[in-house]
């Protein structure tokens, strides 16, 4: 993938002025008291959280599962490079276990391409027991809950046969210590086969990086099929965690910024700025994944937490809203209709030759069925598809689902 650590460095500034030119408080302040995300069946809402960009107390910690503090980098000894900005860290671990929120160190990142360290330690048994007791020192020293490993990435052959000794040796090092082991890996392609199906028993989840591919960026249909990729080869689908961005391409405006220019991009996934189309993820489809992934996979993770919006327009909140089946804030319909997207089958668009029935009052969390008539906003529209609603899909926003009549 693409360099995340210069990517949100240089995003930082611009997400700072979007929040500045709406003049937006802070999503939720740190709480003191336990309040916890209750997500069904063990669902993971897992966030990134940059060491470079971004505050603590924006995080909204009762949203979420668990927190990756990215990133430490290793040496090609074993040991660790001192961990940038330790006084955020240890904010997010108080906060984050006050919210019984598990805090992670995300170790490695794209790191221009260089994963020359990882190659080193992996390859030798002495590496490999140094690394370990560098990432059982760090949690310690930390109050950590474990390690995310993003190794970007372990090729197929020697290399991912060290990557499985690694993740060996850490499982069995984390788990004796009740602390978690977790993994960042790649959507799909021939480099996943170096992370081998061996791993898959190591980890209690890996976390796919199912952005900065598919045509536009991270589109729904993708995103599926790559997370299905990881399934097909044998990782169990409460360990399969879908990753979605926070950010466009290719461009790498933040869905903050795309946000201020412009609410009613919130629910859309492409907008022309400058005369480029930056695509995304907006609402609906982050809303359409996470419906997708509590049926299929065991979380949603996002990359990043200080590239989220605020308020109604929060990714986060989306997808806890989702999650838990809560309702959504009270939201305005945006001034400019969005873009609709079509979906992999395009259903006929030929209306019944049947008047069909007046129709009951669109709702969000409903099933509707092929067919089935509702109104909204003085006007009738007719179910394409089978699916149940969520906020943001309103028949005049989601064409693709609704037939006006």
């Amino acid at each position: 993938m693409p360099p995340r650590r210069l990517r949100s460095a240089l995003l930082a500034g611009a997400a700072a002025l979007a929040v500045a030119a709406t003049g937006t408080a802070l999503a939720l302040s740190a709480s003191g008291t336990s309040n916890a995300a209750v997500l069904p069946n063990g669902f993971k809402s897992v966030g990134y959280m940059p060491s470079w960009s971004g505050s603590a107390t924006a995080i909204q910690y009762s949203k979420l599962t668990h927190i990756n503090y990215s990133f430490a980098l290793p040496n090609a000894n074993g040991t660790l490079q001192p961990i940038e900005n330790t006084a955020k860290l240890q904010q997010i671990v108080q906060l984050g276990h006050q919210n019984n929120v598990k805090v992670l160190l995300a170790v490695g990142g794209w790191n221009d391409g260089n994963d020359s360290a990882f190659e080193t330690l992996a390859a030798s048994a002495s590496g490999r027991s140094t690394f370990v007791s560098s990432m059982v020192n760090v949690v310690n020293q930390y109050n950590l809950d474990g390690v995310d490993i993003d190794w970007e990435y372990p090729d197929p052959g020697a290399s991912g046969d060290n990557y499985t000794l690694l993740m060996r040796d850490l499982s069995a090092a984390m788990k004796s210590r009740g602390k978690l082991l977790t993994a960042a890996v790649v959507s799909e392609g021939g480099t996943a086969n170096g992370v081998q199906p061996a791993v898959f028993g190591y980890v209690d989840f890996l976390n796919i990086m199912t952005y900065d591919g598919g045509t536009p960026h991270a589109n729904y249909d993708w995103a599926i099929n790559a997370v299905n990729f990881w399934k097909g080869r044998g990782l169990p689908k409460e360990k399969a965690i879908l990753g979605v961005p926070f950010y466009s391409r290719p461009g790498w405006q933040t869905f903050a910024s795309l946000v201020a220019r412009d609410p009613a991009n919130a629910n859309r996934d492409c907008v022309v700025i400058n005369g480029v189309n930056e695509c995304y993820n907006g609402l609906p489809t982050i809303r359409r994944k996470t419906q997708w992934a509590m049926a299929n996979a065991g979380g949603i993770m996002n990359w990043e937490l200080s590239q989220d919006a605020t308020g109604q327009y929060s990714a986060v909140s989306a997808i806890y809203e989702v999650a838990t089946g809560g309702q959504p804030p009270v939201t305005t319909a945006p001034t400019t209709r969005p873009p609709t997207t079509s979906p992999t089958t395009r259903p006929p668009t030929t209306p019944p030759t049947t008047q069909p029935p007046s129709g009951t009052a669109w709702a969000p969390y409903t099933a509707y069925s092929v067919g089935q008539v509702v109104t909204y906003g003085g006007r009738r529209y007719q179910a394409r598809q089978a699916h149940t609603s969520l906020p943001g899909w309103e028949p005049p926003n989601v064409l693709a689902l609704w037939l006006p009549l």
